[in-house]
């Protein structure tokens, strides 16, 4: 399933590579900003596919009847602060997900093997958008716990606009399960002897959403100001939010996907799910699994581990004195 390539075979030149101090700095404080990722083409591409969808119905994708007045995301296209999975209706959009140079930075934090699970474009016109805090693990479930966030800004973000805020440190808190929601098996809940429920997680006002009060226990949340093809990758315990567009003229465009560690179980899926198991329909991007996967709708391609290639493996032998010493595996 899928074509097959070595790292050293499909060797890239523009390959970004992460330094020790940033994904210390990434798992210590829940977030990290790397500048300048994607090129002015690549966003360009990206922020082209955000305005079509934001000026015109026509734009929006034909219905399977063909009949572009049946299609039921015509509205949703047209009037929408945030548009789901477009990566599963536009070429552009897989390709955004799918980016080798965004791939690079999620396999240095958490691969190598990589399921692409989800791409949301934010549009945030004057006046609107705004998303109280959260955690967005306690949406997308993974087990074992390995989703990351990646955020591409497509034009500038700052606090006028409405960046995102992030609480540094945070991601080391639990998922605090939400009343309603259904939330919060991303751990053994019955397990903590204190792991409270919140309410009206995301909604924007602090007096409301409880998981303020978490917040409130570190030191003051930070903006995130971002240029066009700067991209924060954050944790998904991470508390973050951000604030209505406060500008007149001033749009906050976005694209923000999600990510997870192949070999995590994934029960969830955006359209719904079949039987338990939401792994069928997420993109092996990058490495290898030994669960269910999806290929690129359109044909994007990825780099997956080559089945032929020597293992790196090891395997464990014992010593005279009792203790355990590795043996590379040859073959």
């Amino acid at each position: 399933m899928g074509t097959y390539y070595t790292p050293k075979s499909r060797e890239r030149l523009d390959r970004y590579l992460v330094s020790v101090k940033d994904y210390s700095h990434y798992h210590r404080e829940g977030y990290l900003i790397v500048k300048g990722l994607l090129s002015k083409e690549d966003i360009a591409e990206l922020y082209d596919m955000a305005e079509r969808s934001r000026l015109s119905k026509e734009k929006a994708p034909s219905s399977a009847t063909g009949n572009k007045d049946d299609n039921p995301l015509k509205e949703e296209f047209a009037k929408a602060t945030r548009i789901h999975m477009l990566s599963r209706l536009e070429a552009a959009a897989e390709r955004g997900m799918l980016h080798p140079r965004i791939l690079d930075v999620t396999e240095a934090l958490i691969g190598p093997d990589i399921y692409a699970l989800q791409s949301m474009l934010f549009l945030n016109p004057p006046g609107r958008g705004g998303q109280g805090w959260h955690q967005d693990a306690c949406y997308i479930k993974t087990h074992p716990d390995t989703l990351i966030g990646a955020w591409i800004a497509l034009e500038k973000a700052d606090e006028e606009n409405g960046c995102l805020w992030v609480v540094p440190g945070s991601n080391h808190e639990p998922i605090y399960p939400p009343d309603g929601v259904g939330g919060g098996n991303v751990h053994a809940l019955s397990a903590f002897e204190d792991l409270h429920a919140v309410q009206h997680v995301s909604h924007l006002d602090d007096e409301v959403n409880t998981l303020s009060k978490v917040a409130a226990n570190y030191p003051p949340a930070i903006p995130v100001p971002l240029e066009p093809g700067d991209v924060l990758f954050f944790h998904s315990h991470l508390l973050h939010r951000s604030y209505p567009n406060r500008t007149e003229d001033r749009f906050r465009r976005s694209y923000v996907c999600h990510y997870c560690n192949a070999r995590s179980w994934v029960p969830w899926d955006h359209d719904g799910y079949e039987g338990d198991s939401g792994n069928y329909r997420q993109i092996l991007a990058r490495g290898r699994t030994q669960l269910p996967y999806a290929e690129p709708v359109f044909g994007t391609e990825v780099f997956l581990a080559d089945e032929d290639t020597q293992s790196d493996s090891v395997s464990m032998m014992g010593m005279d004195d009792g203790m355990m010493m590795p043996v590379a595996e040859k073959k």
